[in-house]
C-alpha cells in the first residue's frame, strides 16, 4: 500500500540519487568522447586521459563492452541522460526496477563504477515505493522502527550533501581550484555507498511510519468518540 503522505522516502531517494548517478555518468561519457575514435586496451578504461580530471582524480576509471571509445562515450551519454530523465519521473516499484536496469547498462557501456553503483542503490530504493518492508512490519522492532524513521531525514540530508560533493563539487574543485586529492574523492565514494545503503534501509521504516501514523490517529479519534461521556 502506498504512503498517504505527499512525500515518500523511497521515491525521494530514487529520484535524487538517480539524477546524481546520471550526471556522474555524463562526466564519464564526455571524457570518452574526447578520446576519439580509438580502441581501448581492454575492458577496463580511464574515462579521461587528459586534463584536471585525469591528473587530479585518477582519470575516472570504468569498464566497457564496446571496443571503441567514441561509441562508448556516445552510449554512456545517452544511457546517462536516460537515467536522469527516468529518475526524475520514477513513481512506483516497476519504475525503480527500470532505473536499476538502466544503471547496470550505464556500468557496462562506460559510465564508470561510482555513478552506476549509486544508480543501482537508487533503483533498489525505487523498488520499495508503495511496498512496506516485511522486516519493519514485525512486532518486535516497533521501537527500533520509530527511531529509524526519526534518523532517516538526517541521514538522507548527509547523503545528499556527500553525493553532490562527489558528483558536482569534485569537478568544480579540480577545474577551478586545481585540487589534487584522489583519496578524498575515493573516500567520498565509499561513504556515499554506506550512507546511501543506510538511507535506503531506514527509508523503508520512514515510509511505513508515515503510512501507519494516520491509522493511529484515526483509531485514537474513534476511541475518543466511542468513549462514554462524563
Amino acid at each position: 500500500m502506498e504512503s498517504r503522505s505527499t512525500f515518500s522516502a523511497a521515491r525521494g531517494t530514487a529520484t535524487i540519487f538517480g539524477i546524481l548517478a546520471g550526471l556522474g555518468g555524463l562526466t564519464h561519457g564526455i571524457g570518452e568522447v574526447l578520446q576519439g575514435n580509438v580502441k581501448p586496451d581492454g575492458f577496463l578504461i580511464n574515462s579521461w586521459t587528459q586534463g584536471p580530471i585525469a591528473s587530479n582524480m585518477g582519470g575516472e576509471p570504468g569498464m566497457t563492452l564496446v571496443p571503441n571509445l567514441l561509441v562508448t562515450g556516445i552510449l554512456t551519454i545517452l544511457v546517462s541522460l536516460a537515467v536522469v530523465v527516468w529518475a526524475a519521473f520514477v513513481r512506483d516499484r516497476n519504475s525503480g526496477r527500470i532505473l536499476l536496469l538502466l544503471s547496470v547498462a550505464m556500468l557496462l557501456v562506460g559510465g564508470g563504477f561510482g555513478p552506476p553503483i549509486i544508480g543501482m542503490l537508487a533503483g533498489v530504493a525505487g523498488t520499495g515505493i508503495g511496498v512496506p518492508s516485511t522486516w519493519w512490519h514485525r512486532p518486535g522492532p516497533a521501537k527500533v522502527r520509530r527511531i529509524a524513521a526519526r534518523l532517516w531525514p538526517w541521514l538522507f540530508g548527509i547523503a545528499i550533501i556527500n553525493g553532490m560533493f562527489l558528483v558536482i563539487g569534485s569537478v568544480i574543485l579540480v577545474y577551478f581550484f586545481d585540487l589534487n586529492n584522489p583519496d578524498l574523492f575515493t573516500n567520498s565514494f565509499f561513504f556515499s555507498v554506506i550512507s546511501l545503503s543506510l538511507t535506503v534501509w531506514l527509508g523503508r521504516a520512514y515510509d511505513l511510519q508515515e503510512v501507519q501514523q494516520p491509522d493511529w490517529k484515526a483509531n485514537a479519534m474513534s476511541k475518543r468518540q466511542l468513549a462514554p461521556g462524563p
